[in-house]
């Protein structure tokens, strides 16, 4: 099916806003790619994880190895012993990422409570987010201030009563991806009308110093995963408890203190590990708020608008190649746009974790799949079209030359260079009067063949046949430096072709044919004519006027060949014997005409 240039213009526009429209839906409604953003935002973290020492965090982790020396379940007079060597040794403030549900041994337990009363130690509780069937609800909550902001929560797991009285607690538990990946966690959790923040944030309230820390969120909040497990100072509890960890590991930093033993400890999937222990979770929260504090956590970026922008590039450079490349040229540059996405993407990540990567990439796969055929269908159109109407006025080759043009549509009217050749039969009307309707079309047939080949055969576009003549050109639809000498050559084999039937003719008895050429070179407005219903692809000027003009004068001339000033100029390859000045109708001044030098013309 034809599609008409108004039709393909819209439905090009309408292709190229939907691969735009693709990513601005991806950046502000980015759950129609999330596994895609996901999967590349990982790679991304994995690839930007530092492995440069954290000295303002001490993961102190009760480990096997502990639990081999010191058999779990530890006593809380134990557990208050390990938070006392660590505050004693300078650590500015303690979280632990341990529930006490039930009390234990009441010296232990009462050493403990003193401690969260008056030191900066932070008690977790842990929130049940609607991962159950049944909510959980166990130990006394208590903490949280009042506020709307959160996360709401179904359910708790808080400490005994007798920890009740704390100064500091913080919210654990964890809300992992439709995948199973932790990526964020609640910077606050709403439950009954209280709000409690996370344990990394509650850890900094208790320390408080330095900047202010940055404005609570309402929901989630992305982990920042900047940092590799190994690139935090892990202290074992056992060797803590022996005081075998060196005071300056301990001096001055905010101490976490969990497990990673399969036993008791935690375990999540992370964005850095398939199989992360839980206290990792918290090390990142705690490393990037302090980031924050400090003002080196990455400048905020414009992440969203930084891909609407590429992909409106991409769009726009779509939109002028895919018309005037091949499919292969844009598949090519397609590809090269998204693997381009690909290294911009992960450098705009750590400055905006929240907008998609994959948004241009499905654009970009967008255009792959629809707007290149489309185009590749439109090209197939244009070439039958082409082949369709040139195949009437040119030779094979030079058809086979403008399909592998880089003129976006070759037909369309343009000034061009070109030689007109324009030949008739002298006398046409008495050769003919005389014999039947069948013999004079089998003579106009066999004379106008005469004309044809010589310029088909030297790369000529075949204007139109008049009755007994023609009118050809060089120059169009292809530029041809040549088109002069060209027209030439084939005005002199005309002459020989002609001289050729008319021995034929001899024999038989018959008069001899003559043929008149003109022939003239200018500027020329040269393509395809006409309107809806017919159009032909056809040469107008002065020049083409002129050579009209040419081949009537010739009957004036012992030659058969008449040839204006233009095409003197044009030609390098033929040499001319002037004819003097002649006046033409429709110009104001005499031309000089010329005939070739070594053309026979009758005495």
């Amino acid at each position: 099916m034809r599609i008409s240039l108004p039709l393909t213009s819209i439905a090009r526009g309408c292709i190229l806003t939907a691969a735009l429209l693709i990513t601005a839906w991806g950046q502000w409604h980015g759950g129609s790619v999330q596994r895609l953003d996901n999967w590349l935002r990982d790679r991304s973290l994995l690839l930007h994880a530092s492995v440069q020492p954290e000295t303002r965090v001490l993961v102190v982790d009760i480990d096997e190895t502990s639990l081999a020396r010191y058999p779990w379940p530890w006593s809380r007079d134990r557990m208050a012993e390990l938070v006392e060597n660590l505050l004693m040794n300078g650590a500015r403030g303690v979280a632990l990422d341990i529930l006490q549900e039930k009390p234990a041994d009441a010296g232990g337990d009462a050493r403990m409570a003193m401690l969260a009363r008056h030191a900066p130690l932070v008690l977790a509780q842990l929130f049940d987010f609607g991962q159950r069937e049944e909510a959980l609800h166990g130990g006394v909550l208590a903490g949280g201030t009042p506020g709307s902001h959160g996360v709401p929560a179904k359910g708790y797991l808080a400490n005994h009563a007798g920890l009740a009285q704390s100064a500091h607690f913080g919210a654990i538990g964890v809300t992992p991806d439709a995948d199973g990946v932790l990526r964020s966690v609640p910077m606050y959790t709403l439950f009954n009308g209280r709000q409690y923040p996370t344990l990394a944030r509650a850890l900094l309230d208790c320390c408080a110093g330095g900047a202010p820390l940055p404005p609570q969120s309402e929901g989630a909040v992305r982990v920042p995963y900047r940092r590799a497990w190994v690139a935090y100072d892990v202290a074992r509890a056992a060797d803590l408890l022996e005081h075998d960890v060196p005071p300056a590991m301990i001096a001055n930093r905010l101490v976490l203190i969990g497990s990673s033993a399969l036993s008791i400890g935690d375990r999540v999937a992370t964005p850095l590990d398939a199989l992360s222990a839980g206290l990792l979770v918290h090390a990142s929260m705690l490393s990037g708020l302090l980031d924050s504090q400090a003002g080196l956590a990455p400048a905020p970026w414009p992440g969203k608008l930084a891909a609407l922008a590429y992909c409106l590039l991409l769009t726009m450079l779509a939109g002028w190649m895919l018309p005037r490349r091949a499919a292969a040229a844009n598949i090519t540059v397609l590809l090269g746009g998204a693997l381009l996405w690909l290294p911009l993407a992960h450098l705009l990540l750590p400055h905006d974790a929240d907008f998609s990567p994959a948004a241009p990439l499905l654009s970009l796969l967008f255009l792959l799949v629809v707007a290149v055929p489309f185009h590749w269908q439109l090209a197939q159109q244009r070439s039958r079209r082409l082949l369709d109407t040139l195949r009437q006025y040119v030779a094979s080759d030079v058809v086979d030359e403008l399909l592998r043009s880089n003129l976006q549509d070759p037909l369309a009217p343009r000034r061009c260079e070109v030689t007109t050749l324009i030949a008739d039969m002298e006398g046409y009307t008495t050769h003919v009067e005389s014999l039947p309707v069948e013999q004079a079309a089998e003579l106009t047939t066999t004379f106008l063949d005469c004309l044809t080949r010589p310029v088909l055969d030297r790369h000529g576009t075949l204007d139109k046949y008049t009755g007994d003549g023609m009118v050809a050109f060089w120059g169009a639809p292809l530029p041809n430096a040549a088109h002069a000498d060209l027209a030439l050559d084939a005005a002199r084999a005309m002459v020989e072709a002609v001289a050729a039937f008319n021995l034929q003719r001899a024999q038989h008895g018959l008069a001899p044919l003559r043929v008149r050429i003109g022939i003239e070179s200018g500027t020329a407005m040269a393509g395809d004519f006409g309107t809806a219903l017919r159009s032909i692809y056809t040469a107008v000027g002065d020049s083409v006027n002129t050579a009209s003009r040419l081949e009537q004068a010739a009957r004036d001339y012992p030659c058969d060949i008449i040839i204006g000033e233009g095409t003197v100029r044009h030609a390098s390859r033929h040499r001319f014997r002037p004819l003097g000045q002649r006046a033409l109708r429709g110009k104001e001044h005499p031309i000089e005409i010329y005939t070739l030098e070594d053309a026979p013309c009758a005495a």
